[in-house]
C-alpha cells in the first residue's frame, strides 16, 4: 500500500515538474517586461532617429545630383571649415570607404558656405565628396533639418527622407555600424 501512494505522489511530482517548465519561464518573462524591474533596450541604433522622417527637396543641388537612389551623408558647414568640419569629413569618407562593396550605394554631400575653404584642397583629399554651395535656393532644404549648425551628420534614405542624424561627439565606428544594418536589411538604394 505504501508503494501505491508513493508511486501516484511520484507521478504528481513529474507533472508538477513537467508544467513547471513550461509555465515558470513565461512568468518570469510576463514579471520582466510587465513589471517595473527591467525593460529591454530595444534601441540598436548609434544615431537619432527623426521620428517621423521628414521628404527633402532636391532643390538647389548641382544637376545630376540628387538627394533620391542612394543612401546619403549629409553634411553642412556654417562659417569656415575648421578642425571638428575636416574631422567629420574625414569620418564620413572613412565610413563609406569601409562599406566596400556597398560605398556605391551611399554618396557624401557637403554644404558649405561659399569662401568656406579651399575646394581645390578638399576635393584633393575628399574627391567622392559632393560639395555644395550654400545660396537661397538650398533654403527648402536647409529648414527642414534639426539644428543645421552643430557639426551634424545627417542620413537620408533613397527615397530623399530625412531619417536620422550624428551629433558633433559621436563616433564613426556608430555611424559605420548603423550604414552596415540599413544597407543589409534595405532592399532600395
Amino acid at each position: 500500500m505504501n508503494t501505491g501512494i508513493s508511486r501516484e505522489s511520484r507521478q504528481r511530482r513529474i507533472l508538477i515538474g513537467v508544467a513547471l517548465m513550461f509555465f515558470a519561464p513565461l512568468g518570469v518573462a510576463f514579471l520582466l517586461y510587465y513589471g517595473n524591474a527591467w525593460r529591454p533596450g530595444g534601441r540598436v541604433n548609434h544615431g537619432e532617429l527623426i521620428q517621423p522622417p521628414r521628404p527633402l527637396p532636391d532643390a538647389g543641388l548641382p544637376a545630376p545630383y540628387s538627394l533620391q537612389h542612394k543612401w546619403t551623408l549629409l553634411y553642412v558647414q556654417l562659417g569656415s571649415c575648421d578642425e571638428l568640419c575636416l574631422k567629420r569629413l574625414y569620418d564620413t569618407r572613412q565610413v563609406r570607404t569601409a562599406l566596400d562593396r556597398d560605398m556605391d550605394r551611399v554618396q557624401r554631400i557637403l554644404i558649405a558656405e561659399p569662401g568656406c575653404c579651399d575646394m581645390q584642397a578638399l576635393r584633393k583629399v575628399h574627391p567622392d565628396l559632393i560639395s555644395v554651395s550654400r545660396g537661397a535656393a538650398l533654403e527648402p532644404l536647409l529648414d527642414l533639418l534639426p539644428s543645421p549648425d552643430s557639426h551634424r551628420v545627417y542620413l537620408v534614405d533613397p527615397l530623399g527622407n530625412l531619417m536620422m542624424f550624428y551629433a558633433a561627439g559621436s563616433e564613426a565606428k556608430g555611424m559605420l555600424e548603423d550604414m552596415k544594418r540599413l544597407l543589409r536589411l534595405s532592399q532600395i538604394g
